[in-house]
């Protein structure tokens, strides 16, 4: 079974960075497209940042120039690393891993944006 845990949330003031990583556990036929979600309080969840098998990446406009997206030598890991925060960016952070089996979640880490 796949399990995918986050880390690296907590709080930061604005104009801070922050790096999240995702830790996904199984064993794979090959790489899986990753992404990264968000839901902020009392909003719906929204889309941050994806790479793809081939390593493409794409971001959200509101995150665009500002996080990064990567993978570790370990395909099953993913990171964003987030800069210049801004408190707007305040939310649950959850990763996702695509797979031909369906759609798996971690269960989120909370990033905190304020002085």
């Amino acid at each position: 079974q796949v399990q995918l845990v986050e880390y690296g949330g907590g709080l930061v003031q604005p104009g801070g960075s922050l790096r999240l990583s995702c830790a996904a556990s199984g064993r794979f036929f090959s790489v899986n497209p990753m992404a990264w979600y968000r839901q902020a309080p009392g909003k719906g969840q929204e889309w941050v940042a994806t790479i793809t098998s081939g390593g493409s990446k794409n971001y959200a406009e509101y995150v665009q120039g500002r996080f990064t997206i990567s993978r570790a030598n370990r395909e099953n890991t993913v990171y964003l690393q987030m800069n210049s925060l801004k408190p707007e960016d305040t939310a649950v952070y959850y990763c996702q891993m695509q797979t031909s089996m369906g759609v798996y979640w971690g269960r989120g880490t909370q990033v905190t944006v304020s002085s």
